[in-house]
């Protein structure tokens, strides 16, 4: 029976939640949001737009950048509308439709992060392990091709989830408690035997929540032993600034999760604040923290925006 079951004279909707207990003040509220959601859209837009137009970042490289960019752009724009309209408006229900369409791109889009860092990390491994083979192991072919198995891995891992889900009833409440909608919130909603539901989602973390952190530290530690054991100081020091963005970028992705996942399992009767404000900091955090820290910490990217940057005064 699927959630459609539920309804009687109108549409099913869901009742969305903003910061609890600051209601009164969502308006001054929005202001750190809309400006952390603009750092995103510009610090990302930014660096896509630079490695579009210039021909010397064509590179595998600054193409799996472009990808991490386009789902963090991805990631902001899922969530932004919801948001804002709630804070701004008070806008709070949310139609069934619109939540299943949003819930498919932000667990879509999650799951896309963590897939583009697990590539950039062989990137890397390939990079300074094997620099010599690099042009003919990473060709624009085999890019092309881990950029389509990423897309297919994500699309193939949500659409299960969103299909079993969409068949359950939901009860009389509608109330989420988060601004988005979110599967392990959706889920608890449900007036039916969830257990096949459990199973497929611990099966989806395991495969790709713990599944890509460990090939990620499995990458590096061939990168710290190929390192360790063929390189002076100064060659290891450099490959260590190589990985430094990429590093700070797992950090950014799989630190609030681990604290997001902590509080879900032994914190669930803490103030609905503190879930709120992991949450928000779990799915703010990539998009607004990775353009800086490319902008940051890359050269190249570095240079070419201060390039445009000073072209623009000069006009």
């Amino acid at each position: 029976m699927s959630a459609n079951a539920n309804t009687t004279e109108e549409s099913f909707y869901f009742i969305l939640t903003g910061v609890p207990g600051f209601e009164a003040v969502h308006i001054w509220i929005s202001i750190p949001f809309f400006c952390l959601y603009m750092i995103s859209l510009i610090g990302n837009t930014v660096i896509l737009a630079v490695i579009w137009t210039e021909s010397s970042l064509h590179q595998p490289m600054y193409v799996f950048l472009s990808m991490l960019t386009q789902t963090d752009l991805g990631l902001t724009l899922t969530t932004l509308p919801t948001v804002m309209r709630l804070l701004w408006f008070n806008a709070r229900k949310i139609s069934l439709e619109a939540c299943f369409v949003q819930f498919f791109f932000l667990h879509g889009f999650s799951f896309m992060e963590s897939s583009v860092l697990l590539a950039m990390a062989f990137d890397r491994d390939v990079a300074i392990c094997h620099p010599l083979r690099y042009a003919s192991i990473l060709t624009d072919a085999v890019v092309r091709r881990i950029g389509m198995a990423i897309v297919i891995r994500c699309v193939v891992a949500v659409l299960p989830r969103l299909f079993l889900l969409q068949q359950l009833p939901f009860c009389h409440s509608h109330v989420l408690t988060h601004s988005y909608c979110l599967h392990q919130d959706m889920i608890r909603l449900v007036c039916f035997d969830t257990t096949i539901n459990s199973w497929y989602g611990f099966g989806l973390v395991m495969v790709i929540y713990v599944l890509d952190p460990l090939l990620i530290v499995f990458s590096y530690a061939l990168i710290f032993f190929s390192v360790l054991h063929a390189a002076s100081p100064a060659e290891c020091l450099r490959a260590f600034n190589n990985c430094l963005s990429h590093i700070l970028a797992v950090l950014v992705l799989y630190v609030p999760m681990i604290g997001l996942s902590m509080v879900h399992r032994f914190a669930r009767h803490a103030s609905p604040l503190v879930h709120v404000a992991m949450a928000n900091v779990y799915l703010l955090s990539p998009p607004v923290m990775n353009p800086i820290i490319y902008t940051v910490k890359t050269k190249q990217i570095h240079q070419r925006i201060l390039h445009l940057l000073s072209q623009k005064k000069v006009y």
